[in-house]
């Protein structure tokens, strides 16, 4: 009795120290498969946070000011976000022919646009970030020290792809 009891303690704690592990699904290049990154509704103003505090710790490693969020800016971006989805490519001209600077002016921001970075992902705001800043021309977008608002927005489809769009200006 004392033998199986033994067994079943050990069993036991075998299967504990095994639960919760999973073994990750391999793609066909042989390397695991991303997990899905799902956007919940609620999760808004913690990306937008987030990434402020991120771009703002760059920046002061770098030795520029810090940027603010700016409502215009953040409508320039979430349109170009949906557009970009609805146009199913990655790029900085909207569906109507608009560049970066007339959907800033459209929506009444008076200083000058300094950049817009896009990504079409699967990624997170942070790992978008990070290959932003692994680039010397998106790199040096997001540390121009005549930077003073940024705007930062998404969309996510239901596949889970994401389209990011970081809108920084003066």
């Amino acid at each position: 009795m004392r033998f199986i009891g033994s067994i079943l303690v050990a069993a036991v704690l075998l299967t504990a120290c095994t639960a919760g592990t999973t073994t990750p699904q391999m793609g066909a290049d042989g390397k695991p498969l991303p997990k899905l990154y799902r956007i919940s509704n609620h999760a808004t103003n913690k990306i937008q946070f987030r990434i402020l505090d991120s771009v703002n710790s760059l920046r002061q490693a770098a030795g520029t000011s810090e940027v603010a969020m700016n409502a215009q800016l953040i409508a320039a971006a979430e349109t170009h976000s949906r557009d970009m989805s609805a146009q199913n490519r990655p790029w900085h001209f909207g569906s109507d022919g608009s560049s970066p600077i007339d959907r800033v002016l459209r929506l009444g921001y008076s200083g000058p646009l300094l950049g817009e970075l896009i990504s079409e992902t699967y990624e997170t705001e942070l790992e978008t970030l990070g290959a932003w800043m692994e680039k010397p021309d998106t790199r040096a977008i997001l540390l121009d020290k005549r930077a003073t608002n940024m705007g930062f927005a998404w969309y996510q489809e239901s596949t889970g792809k994401i389209w990011w769009t970081l809108i920084m200006g003066g």
